[in-house]
């Protein structure tokens, strides 16, 4: 659906008003290299893609916020006195979290009318539900002059899945949708949100990713669950050094102290993200220094740990991975996002990407009984507002 169309089925949804209407755009994003590190105070390398979640908002002269999407059928309407209130299992939760995330800091509110559409794949990992807090965010902060800048907004985001939503998020996935950059990818330090923006120069390779269509139906619950054993690996480690998260060790300090966590269990959750951490670090200094078939192999070791170590992937990212690395040009392959379905992300050679999709993709089928969908990843900026009308 173009933005023409989305324009038209807003004004048929909600009426011609007297009021400017707004058009933003926030992208989903990929990471490269670096997962489940960011809730551990460790390092990610994220980028924003060109296709996310399209809002068109404008201010009512009453206390009504309709929120509708032409992705799903569930709307709402609530007074902005009654945005507390949660929607249990929709997507309303993300918009109406930011917006409880605005009134907490004392911004006025008034009614607004909000269509939302989203190209990301739902449930494909590649960060839908962080494109529509951003998009909200970035609309509410200007059409409101709450003056955040983008590392705020990212916060707010966060603030927003974790305390509404309920999904104990790291910032990875906001921090792209506001900061990214055309062509670059994002080094960032989700402890002190230090960050570099590191060109993406990939010579002859494309990044590809490809989709599992597995919905990601454990991919909360167990999310959290990882959450709680990084917690108690630095509750144990904690013993012999003072610690509040994994990231703040090094992986040879790691080892020196791993004995402290009895549980074999913990200890290989921990053993994942201090590792994961340092093969994040390593693999933009190959990227900066033009070795990308050490950068294709770091991602390859990144996704063995998440399978071993940090447990999930499951038999359909395994799958996808394991195909991708049997065809002649592929240097890296591996899951991406939180796990247990959703997408893999793979740099192959540009004169071999309709090879890789033709045999991966059969071969999925055969193994899997599903069918992959595939995507020549497009980097582009940040949230943004397009146009008003």
């Amino acid at each position: 659906m173009d933005i023409t169309t989305l324009k038209r089925n807003f004004i048929d949804r909600y009426g011609k008003s007297a009021s400017d209407s707004f058009l933003y755009f926030a992208p989903g994003r990929v990471n490269l290299i670096g997962e489940h590190t960011d809730y551990n105070g460790g390092y990610v390398f994220p980028c924003a893609l060109n296709f996310g979640t399209y809002l068109v908002i404008r201010k009512r002269d009453d206390d009504l916020i309709s929120m509708a999407s032409l992705n799903f059928e569930y709307t709402a309407s609530v007074n902005k006195k009654d945005i507390v209130r949660k929607h249990e299992g929709q997507w309303v939760n993300y918009p109406l979290g930011v917006l409880n995330e605005f009134i907490k800091l004392g911004t006025e509110l008034s009614g607004m009318d909000m269509l939302f559409l989203g190209n990301v794949p739902n449930g494909a990992g590649l960060s839908s539900s962080a494109s529509i807090e951003i998009a909200t965010a970035l609309a509410i902060n200007e059409l409101y002059s709450a003056g955040l800048d983008g590392i705020a907004l990212a916060q707010l985001g966060q603030r927003a899945e974790n305390l509404f939503v309920g999904v104990n998020c790291g910032i990875m996935d906001q921090f792209a949708s506001v900061m990214g950059k055309k062509d670059a990818a994002i080094l960032l330090d989700c402890n002190t949100l230090q960050y570099k923006i590191v060109l993406l120069k990939l010579g002859d390779y494309k990044l590809i990713i490809s989709n599992t269509n597995k919905r990601r139906g454990l991919a909360d619950s167990k999310y959290n669950e990882r959450r709680a054993e990084c917690e108690k690996a630095v509750e144990y480690l904690r013993k012999v050094k003072n610690i509040s998260l994994l990231g703040e060790i090094a992986e040879d300090e790691f080892y020196l102290i791993d004995q402290q966590i009895p549980d074999e269990t913990i200890k290989r959750r921990a053993r994942h993200v201090v590792t994961e951490i340092k093969r994040t670090v390593d693999a933009v200094k190959e990227l900066n220094a033009g070795n990308l078939t050490e950068f294709g192999n770091l991602m390859n070791v990144s996704h063995d740990s998440l399978r071993d170590d940090y447990e999930v992937t499951g038999i359909e990212l395994d799958t996808l991975v394991m195909e991708a690395r049997k065809i002649q040009g592929v240097i890296g392959s591996r899951m991406t996002g939180a796990g247990f379905g959703g997408c893999t992300v793979s740099l192959v050679a540009e004169n071999q990407l309709d090879n890789f999709i033709r045999s991966v993709g059969n071969n999925y089928i055969e193994k899997t009984g599903l069918k992959a969908d595939f995507y020549v990843a497009e980097i582009g900026d940040g949230a943004k507002c397009i146009e008003t009308f």
